[in-house]
């Protein structure tokens, strides 16, 4: 993560399918606030549930789907196959402020 500077990894079977995600915030919280060493665990042990995704086609459902899901990144998935990600900050620059905006309040919400 650290190498190419993002704050999420997916996690992909021998089949090339997207099992998970696995975030800094996984690592901190699981690993690093629980005084264990994250080079002892596995990416599969610190990620957790089923990833949210969306469609390589479904662009006017990205707002949507990060908000009721609480998500800052979403996997792109084309069939089967993951081809990329999309962050807010990808969001943020693609769309005027309101929406934008509107994201961010529905993400941060407890």
């Amino acid at each position: 993560m650290a190498d190419l500077d993002v704050g999420s990894l997916p996690i992909c079977g021998r089949d090339n399918r997207l099992k998970g995600m696995l975030t800094d915030r996984d690592i901190v919280i699981k690993a690093i606030a629980q005084g264990r060493n994250p080079a002892d665990c596995t990416a599969g042990k610190l990620a957790q549930g089923k990833p949210v995704t969306i469609g390589a086609d479904d662009d006017a459902e990205i707002l949507r789907t990060m908000s009721s899901h609480q998500v800052r990144r979403l996997p792109v998935i084309d069939g089967h196959d993951l081809v990329g990600m999309v962050a807010l900050a990808d969001v943020s620059r693609a769309l005027s402020d309101r929406p934008v905006g509107d994201l961010v309040d529905a993400i941060t919400k407890s």
